[in-house]
C-alpha cells in the first residue's frame, strides 16, 4: 500500500533508511542506519572473540577457567525500558495459536507456600521451576504452551506469576485429571517444598484460574494494557519491587516477563524520508489526540522542618516526540495503517489518516 524503496538483493547501502513496520497491534516510524549497525555487530562479533580465546589460554595455562563476571548492579525494580519492551513485543505477537481451537482466554496465576524463600531462594530457581511447569504441560496434554506471562511480588515479597493462555479441554494424558485439578497438583510438585504441610496447603492455595480477566483480552493492545495496569496505577506499583531478599547481584529475578510459543507478525518496508515524515507526524497527532495521562507520585521536602512527603501528578504521556519517530500501540493497526495510505483528495499528492485528523 506504500511506494517502496527497492533494492538490489545482497547490498547494504550507507546512510539512514526510513522504514514503516505494522503489526497486530502496532505502528512505527523508524530511521536505520542498517550499514553502520552492521559494522558495530562485527565488533562486538570481534572483542568477543578475543575473550573466548583469552579464557581458553587461562585453561591451558592453569587447567582451571575464569571466574564469570559479577553483575554490574543489583535488580531492584521494574526498569522503564524493560516495560516499554514488553508493550512492544506484546502488541506485534501473533495469538491466532491461543484461539485455533475454540477455548476462552484465562488468566494463570502461580504462588509459592507461606515460607517461599525456601522453595525459591533467587530468581534463577523461579525460572526453573517454570520451565519444568512448561515440560510438564508438554507430556500431559500433548501440545506445547502457549502463553504470555509476566513477573509480580507480593506485599509479603513472595514473588508469583501471571500467564495469559487458553486452558486445555478434556483430561491429561498423565493424570486424567482436569487442567485446574492438574496444575495445582504439578505445581505444587515443581515447587516441591520440604515441609509437608506447606506443601499440602501449597497445593490447595497455590494456583488460580480466572477467566473473567482472560475475556478482557480482546486484542493485542489490550492484552499489553493487563499486563501493564499495575505499572499506571499507584496502589499497584509495589508488585514491581524486588524483596530485599533477592536485591543481591546474581540472586536477582531477571526477566519480568516473556512469551511461550507464540511468534511475532510484523511486516517492515522501507520508503522515502518524505513519506516516513509524514506517517510518523499523522501517528504523533493520533496519539495526541487519545488524551491518555500518566500518574506517578513527586517527592517534596518542607524546606522548614525537612519533612517529607509525596504528592500524586498526572503528566500527558508523549510518544512520537523523537523527529516524529517511534511507535503506537493500537487495537487494530492493520485497518489504521490502510487508511494512513489512502491519498487525502484534498491535499493532491499528500497521504495522511483522515481519522487522525477528524480526532485532533
Amino acid at each position: 500500500m506504500f511506494p517502496a524503496i527497492r533494492e538490489e538483493p545482497g547490498t547494504l547501502a550507507e546512510g539512514p533508511r526510513w522504514e514503516l513496520t505494522v503489526g497486530p497491534g502496532i505502528f512505527a516510524v523508524a530511521c536505520r542506519d542498517w550499514s553502520r549497525r552492521e559494522r558495530t555487530e562485527e565488533r562486538a562479533r570481534s572483542a568477543r572473540v578475543k575473550d573466548v580465546d583469552a579464557a581458553v589460554a587461562a585453561f591451558v595455562a592453569t587447567g582451571e577457567w575464569p571466574e564469570r563476571p559479577t553483575p554490574r548492579t543489583a535488580i531492584t525494580s521494574w526498569s522503564r525500558k524493560s516495560r516499554a519492551n514488553m508493550v512492544r513485543r506484546l502488541c506485534e505477537l501473533d495469538y491466532t495459536p491461543l484461539y485455533e481451537g475454540g477455548r476462552l482466554p484465562a488468566m494463570v496465576t502461580l504462588t509459592y507456600p507461606g515460607d517461599w524463600l525456601t522453595s525459591v531462594p533467587t530468581g534463577a530457581v523461579l525460572k526453573r521451576h517454570m520451565k519444568a511447569l512448561r515440560k510438564r504441560y508438554a507430556r500431559a496434554w500433548g501440545e506445547e504452551w502457549a502463553c504470555v506471562w509476566k513477573l509480580e511480588f507480593q506485599r509479603r515479597g513472595a514473588p508469583h506469576v501471571h500467564l495469559l493462555c487458553t486452558p486445555p479441554h478434556g483430561t491429561a494424558r498423565t493424570t486424567g485429571q482436569r487442567f485446574a485439578v492438574w496444575l495445582s497438583a504439578a505445581w505444587a510438585d515443581v515447587v516441591a517444598h520440604p515441609d509437608p504441610e506447606q506443601r499440602r496447603r501449597h497445593e490447595l492455595a497455590g494456583t488460580a484460574l480466572d477467566y473473567a480477566d482472560g475475556l478482557r483480552a480482546t486484542d493485542p493492545r489490550r492484552v499489553a494494557a493487563y499486563f501493564t495496569k499495575h505499572g499506571l496505577m499507584a496502589a499497584k506499583e509495589y508488585q514491581h519491587d524486588v524483596p530485599p531478599q533477592w536485591a543481591e547481584p546474581a540472586t536477582g529475578p531477571g526477566r519480568f516477563w516473556g512469551v511461550w510459543t507464540l511468534q511475532r507478525a510484523v511486516r517492515t518496508v522501507q520508503v522515502t524520508a518524505e513519506d516516513g515524515l509524514r506517517a510518523g507526524r499523522v501517528a504523533r497527532r493520533w496519539a495526541r489526540a487519545q488524551g491518555r495521562v500518566q500518574t506517578r507520585w513527586v517527592q517534596r521536602v518542607r524546606k522548614s522542618t525537612g519533612r517529607v512527603s509525596h504528592r500524586r501528578s498526572r503528566s500527558r504521556v508523549r510518544l512520537m516526540t523523537n523527529g516524529n519517530r517511534g511507535w503506537v500501540a493500537i487495537n487494530d493497526a492493520p485497518s489504521f495503517v490502510v487508511k494512513l495510505s489512502q491519498p487525502d483528495h484534498s491535499r493532491p499528492g499528500e497521504q495522511t489518516d483522515y481519522c487522525a485528523r477528524r480526532a485532533t
